[in-house]
């Protein structure tokens, strides 16, 4: 087969969806050497190096490399046309307008619907577009790939799209986490970040959804009698802004650390690519996650593979990730919080016990298995 891929992401974004690109392609390009895969890119960078003999990258030529844009969206499908592409892959929830009128084969990869849930958390202009660009999607591509059970079922309540025609494909996350650092490695990262000995770590942007307000209050509960501080890695705005008022108000300034505004992260190579990450996971004491919804939950897998303990919401897709491998709780609720960081920093047998549990479960999300998933929904087309 001739394969190819909405590679914008991969070349252009470091971060969620760049990881997922980067990480499909790849394993597909290796594990299913006889296809050949066509990278569909309005430009390209350094930031995705791996190389396969069957890998080819496409930019746009003529007129369309000033609109590169409008390439991607609209006219790549004669590019494609002229490749003899058979599938053409959306990797971030999007493909190009009329592509359903070409012959080719289309997928497209679908990886929440958060602004249908929280709409008022986004600005009008940008649910528009998304719910333009998703619905048209989801209408015209050939199978739907949801990253969960929870993005299929919302796929079919919003959009309306028969069951049969979406396939659950769930998402590996970056392979650096697999590699369990050194006592030496982690000394040196503290050092280098100024972290405490033990600590609680939070990842994720500082937005309502992800609940980061509910862990401060358990702290303020539990300062007395444990005063284990919170490393935050993310950003926000409004809301983090109501989160930092409560915590000037409740004196707890020393005892949740956000470490993305720091002086020794700020320009720091290794901080922005993640290189980092897994020695600050491996170092705490425990990934502290209580959202409210999410398309899959990276940052729960990211800790498995870790060997860190996480203490997680049992609502939305956290279950479908978490398995029988974290701690559970409401995430509404300030006294699960309590208990959960109180039952966690006081038995080590219960952190063992979700460490190696944690990483059986994460063998079920491996790039080899994400990719097998999405080649049998090529091969049924």
């Amino acid at each position: 087969m001739r394969i190819a891929f909405d590679a914008k992401r991969a070349y252009q974004n470091n971060t969620g969806l760049g990881n997922y690109s980067r990480s499909l392609i790849s394993s597909l390009a290796a594990l299913y050497p006889q296809h050949d895969y066509y990278l569909m890119a309005p430009k390209q960078t350094e930031m995705y190096s791996d190389v396969h003999a069957n890998m080819h990258t496409i930019t746009p030529s003529g007129v369309f490399k000033l609109l590169s844009s409008l390439w991607r969206s609209n006219f790549v499908t004669a590019d494609l046309k002229k490749l003899n592409v058979d599938v053409y892959h959306g990797l971030s929830n999007e493909i190009p307008a009329g592509i359903q009128n070409t012959g080719i084969k289309s997928v497209v990869s679908i990886h929440d619907l958060i602004f249908e849930r929280y709409p008022k958390q986004y600005k009008p202009v940008d649910n528009a577009i998304y719910r333009k660009k998703f619905s048209n999607a989801c209408k015209h591509a050939d199978k739907v790939i949801a990253i969960s059970e929870q993005t299929k079922q919302d796929i079919i309540q919003y959009y309306g799209t028969p069951a049969d025609k979406i396939a659950v494909c769930y998402q590996s996350c970056n392979t650096i986490f697999e590699q369990q650092v050194s006592d030496a490695e982690k000394q040196r990262i503290r050092l280098k970040y100024k972290l405490p000995e033990t600590y609680f770590l939070y990842v994720g942007s500082v937005i309502e959804r992800k609940n980061l307000l509910t862990i401060c209050k358990a702290l303020k509960e539990l300062k007395a009698k444990l005063n284990i501080p919170l490393v935050v890695i993310g950003i926000g705005g409004e809301y983090m802004q109501q989160v930092k008022a409560y915590i000037a108000a409740n004196g707890l300034a020393n005892n949740v650390i956000f470490l993305s505004e720091q002086e020794a992260t700020k320009g720091d190579v290794d901080f922005k690519s993640a290189k980092d990450f897994p020695t600050i996971y491996q170092s705490a004491l425990a990934m502290i996650y209580p959202s409210i919804y999410e398309g899959f939950g990276i940052p729960i897998l990211e800790a498995m593979w870790s060997g860190t303990p996480v203490i997680t919401s049992n609502i939305s897709c956290m279950p479908e990730t978490g398995g029988d491998a974290v701690y559970y709780i409401d995430p509404f609720s300030t006294d699960d919080m309590i208990n959960a960081i109180r039952d966690i920093a006081a038995h080590e047998t219960l952190r063992n016990e979700l460490s190696a549990k944690g990483l059986i479960q994460a063998q079920k999300f491996t790039p080899a298995k994400c990719a097998a998933a999405v080649m049998q929904v090529y091969e049924s087309l």
